[in-house]
């Protein structure tokens, strides 16, 4: 998207940072080599569009920084762009068609099967425009995660950043999290907040905040491939060893 930071005054962009919660590793962490190469982790991804988060992951894969396998990308949409990005990552790109089955329950079972066919430890959503089914949820319990742009539970559901802009927040972001059945609901595992800004359209904030979908969503799967996220009994998701966040971001921020 066009129109990230038109219009911002220089002295707003330098105070207005993202703010990371679970704050990130520390550099010195963040090589392949401090994971265990025991069992690395297979993921699968499901994408309906375009796949620009599905994007973000694979070329995180690339550049090593996110020590896991990418299994296969399956898309429900047979004209999906984000399969040939898949292809030119020569990850295996497949499609279940949801047009080809005659009801949810029967797109989910195919989709199940095929799924499992990969063995995932990770099962990714990328802009997978299907509502999912409780016993697909149910099956994967624990090891399904999405990334939703607003800062749960806030804005749920669809057009969040204009409903962002109507309630006239100063302050909005996305949120990668583990699915349950109830929708926008589960335990949140990382969150990414930015400023919103006084000329800010839908698509200006759009834009801002898929930037940083971008960066948190390979984090999430990261932490998972680390094993250092835990479900706790509460419902939580508790990330180990997190290091501490130094200071809150305000906004609108003033000049001392």
């Amino acid at each position: 998207m066009n129109g990230h930071g038109k219009n911002v005054p220089p002295t707003m962009k330098r105070a207005m940072p993202v703010t990371l919660s679970p704050n990130s590793l520390p550099e010195g962490e963040r090589d392949a080599g401090s994971l265990c190469e025991a069992h690395v982790k297979r993921i699968v991804i499901l994408i309906s569009g375009r796949g620009s988060n599905m994007q973000a992951i694979l070329e995180a894969k690339r550049d090593a920084s996110l020590p896991v396998k990418i299994a296969a990308v399956i898309s429900s949409n047979p004209a999906a762009h984000g399969l040939e990005i898949a292809r030119q990552h020569g990850v295996p790109a497949e499609v279940v068609n949801h047009r080809d089955h005659d009801s949810r329950e029967a797109f989910d079972a195919a989709l199940v099967a095929k799924i499992d066919g990969f063995a995932p430890d990770l099962l990714v959503l990328a802009g997978f425009m299907r509502i999912l089914t409780l016993d697909f949820v149910t099956h994967y319990a624990g090891r399904l995660v999405n990334v939703h742009p607003s800062l749960l539970p806030a804005f749920t559901g669809l057009d969040t950043h204009a409903r962002a802009l109507a309630e006239g927040v100063k302050i909005h972001g996305c949120t990668v999290h583990f699915v349950t059945p109830d929708l926008d609901r589960g335990p949140i595992i990382i969150q990414a907040a930015v400023p919103v800004l006084p000329d800010d359209s839908e698509e200006t904030l759009a834009a801002r905040v898929l930037e940083q979908e971008h960066a948190i969503y390979p984090q999430a799967i990261r932490w998972f491939a680390e094993d250092r996220l835990s479900l706790m009994p509460n419902g939580r998701a508790v990330l180990q060893n997190q290091q501490p966040v130094a200071a809150a971001l305000i906004s609108p921020w003033e000049p001392q």
